[in-house]
């Protein structure tokens, strides 16, 4: 098996200075907390900020290996669910942020997209995208590769944000545990 490919860098959701209000021990034992989504496999993550340090909500932290900044140490990988209510209304808004930063990424999705079984194209796992809309996708692919979001939606006239369809299977993929195929997201 593989091993897991660590997250770089990430957006900061929440910041809890007082730690996880569902932390069962005293206050004055908790830690402080930073809930945030790793930028290149979507991973949330929970991050044990610097003493003294300023961290802001949407700001991007560095969690590599090399020398962090504002982050002492990446403390483990959350579920939906167990973000706090702040943390889940940040995180459509920081998935645009990402989706929009990485367009490439994207666009090289639509262009390389291939089927994963005889009945399910990789398309067919963005909302909205049926048999006919993945055919019409392939064909005009093949005529020549998309060069950027606003190209697909030029070409492809059902499709007026492509964007947007990724960003709800990304928010998808990481609210449904029962998710079989990740495309964007880590399991």
């Amino acid at each position: 098996m593989k091993a897991e490919k660590k997250e770089v860098n990430a957006i900061v959701l929440d910041v809890l200075l007082k730690g996880h209000p569902d932390d069962p021990r005293p206050p004055f034992k908790r830690e402080p907390i930073v809930q945030a989504m790793g930028i290149e496999q979507f991973k949330l993550l929970e991050l044990v900020p610097k003493t003294g340090i300023q961290i802001e909500i949407q700001e991007n932290v560095y969690i590599g290996d090399a020398e962090r900044q504002k982050v002492e140490r990446v403390k483990r990988r959350v579920g939906y669910e167990e973000l706090t209510q702040t943390a889940k209304g940040e995180l459509p808004f920081v998935i645009e942020k990402v989706v929009t930063d990485r367009e490439q990424d994207f666009v090289l999705f639509f262009n390389k997209a291939i089927s994963i079984t005889p009945k399910l194209h990789m398309l067919h796992l963005l909302p909205g995208i049926g048999k006919k809309l993945m055919w019409e996708i392939l064909e005009e692919r093949n005529k020549k590769p998309f060069a950027n979001l606003a190209d697909i939606s030029a070409r492809i006239k059902s499709i007026p944000h492509p964007e947007k369809m990724i960003q709800a299977r990304i928010l998808e993929e990481l609210q449904d545990k029962d998710v079989k195929y990740h495309v964007f997201t880590s399991k």
